[in-house]
């Protein structure tokens, strides 16, 4: 698949190697050749203990793998949460979340970060909470760029209340918000399952994109297991100019490292 683009691969590591837990992935990622990770918020609060957050650092430090990106505090994923920038009530997680997130950054060098919007809230308003939303962005993004990081925001599919569900959704918050480094994550699965058009995406958003996800659709599996033309994708973007990281984000069918026999190892590590 990889052949035709020479963009550089980053495991996500809250989806795949989770045979693994979670403080043992990085390990298994590297011994899969992987030398770049990225994952979800880590931790089970906004505040984690500080062994918790140094047993995290250790791990991908140990292993000699990269941290690329993280999320922020998300609420409970597993309940359906899909973030706090703009729920109500839980302004004091988000600032958390990010003060936390920071400091990793500055122990690890991970220079992006993923701020998932958050759901409409039952008897909140939605004007109110894209208010807050951009509220907690500007703050964020003021704070990222103090030590040049990037904010990335994400349609999703499968989240009906989450209200951001295509590239256009996205792009109409960052041009109300106007800072330079809050750019759009392409998750080509969310975006293809949402039924955004793919083509457009490399043609008219390619210059916002900060990051960029990947799964094949439908089943959000990997690469070559449904019909999302993912290698033509990546290849039309690099052209396009984008150069950043890909994140493989996909749920594994037949285990993470059996998985992975369409990417070679000679692209699953960078210098």
């Amino acid at each position: 698949m990889p052949e035709g683009h020479s963009l550089p691969y980053v495991a996500n590591l809250s989806i795949l190697f989770t045979e693994h837990p979670l403080l043992d992935r990085p390990a298994a990622a590297r011994e899969a050749g992987f030398t770049d990770a990225e994952f979800w918020w880590p931790f089970d609060a906004a505040t984690p203990a500080a062994d918790e957050v140094d047993a995290f650092v250790r791990a991908l430090e140990a292993a000699r793998v990269r941290l690329r990106g993280l999320n922020f505090f998300a609420g409970s994923m597993a309940a359906g949460d899909r973030g706090l920038v703009s729920w109500p009530g839980r302004e004091a997680e988000f600032a958390d979340s990010l003060d936390v997130a920071l400091r990793i950054a500055e122990r690890t060098g991970c220079r992006s970060f993923n701020a998932l919007y958050g759901n409409r809230i039952d008897g909140a308003d939605p004007a109110k909470q894209d208010d807050l939303a951009l509220v907690h962005l500007a703050t964020a993004a003021e704070a990222a760029a103090r030590i040049g990081a990037q904010l990335v925001l994400e349609p999703l599919s499968g989240a009906d209340r989450y209200p951001l569900k295509t590239a256009a959704d996205v792009i109409g918050v960052l041009d109300d918000l106007g800072h330079e480094n809050v750019r759009l994550l392409a998750d080509l699965y969310h975006l293809a399952v949402n039924g955004d058009d793919l083509g457009a995406l490399v043609a008219v958003h390619t210059a916002r994109i900060g990051h960029v996800q990947i799964a094949d659709a439908p089943g959000r599996h990997q690469p070559g297991t449904a019909t999302l033309d993912l290698p033509g994708y990546l290849e039309k973007l690099e052209a396009a100019g984008y150069a950043g990281f890909v994140g493989i984000e996909y749920v594994p069918d037949g285990g993470t490292v059996a998985s992975l026999d369409w990417l070679p190892l000679t692209r699953r590590g960078q210098a």
